[in-house]
């Protein structure tokens, strides 16, 4: 079965009375995005393209979601990979950009610190990042919807319904930031546990399909060698 089969397979969810369908276009992008997991925080669901179910694969499917998240190491992974990721971050309760800025700014320059590599050359980002959204206030049901790009680029966009927009609000290019924004959710001091629960299991059973499905394509021989190997 071909990753993007597999993906398709992927469920929605309810999160605190808020949807999260299953497959989504973001904005930014013309790829197909699967939800991997959420946080319920405010309620945040974390989408990746198809191909990252392979990519992934590679080295972690046979993996049981009790050890995926367990390991910082995976995580790091996704948000490092090379494939498009997508954040949906929707509100209940209300708040402004301002405040959600300034915390999600708080939790980047935090993790660049504990990895060595904030210089301060990244403020000019962070300045961006809150000019987008400094404007902004979100009522109960409203999205901010980030697409992180692995050239390294942060479309953001907004929704007061719901919806998934296509129109861009501001684009950033930076990849330091690009990353730091989905590791401030998942990454080993991640907003929630929950989050990296959701994502670890529903990842694990999407690619367990990957290996189920190479055995069923593999001719009886070669997978006679593989396992005597």
């Amino acid at each position: 079965m071909a990753a993007a089969a597999i993906a398709d397979s992927a469920t929605k969810l309810d999160v605190e009375g808020c949807a999260f369908p299953a497959l989504v276009t973001p904005p930014g992008s013309s790829k197909t995005h699967f939800l991997g997991g959420f946080v319920a925080f405010t309620a945040i669901g974390i989408y990746l393209e198809s191909d990252a179910i392979s990519a992934l694969a590679k080295k972690w499917q046979g993996k049981a979601a009790e050890e995926l998240n367990g390991s910082l190491e995976f995580f790091r992974d996704i948000a490092g990979g090379h494939f498009e990721k997508s954040t949906r971050v929707v509100m209940i309760v209300p708040l402004t950009g301002e405040q959600y800025s300034e915390k999600v700014c708080e939790n980047c320059v935090t993790i660049w610190k504990e990895m060595g590599i904030y210089t301060g050359a990244e403020d000019e980002a962070l300045k961006k990042f809150k000019e987008a959204l400094e404007s902004e206030t979100f009522l109960p049901g409203s999205s901010i919807l980030f697409t992180h790009s692995p050239a390294g680029s942060l479309t953001i966009a907004f929704s007061k319904d719901g919806s998934i927009t296509e129109a861009a609000a501001a684009v950033i290019d930076n990849g330091v930031l690009t990353r730091a924004l989905l590791e401030s959710i998942i990454g080993e001091n991640g907003v929630s546990p929950a989050a990296k629960q959701s994502l670890a299991l529903r990842l694990s059973e999407l690619m367990a399909k990957v290996s189920d499905a190479l055995g069923r394509t593999q001719p009886q021989q070669q997978v006679e060698e593989t396992v005597l190997a």
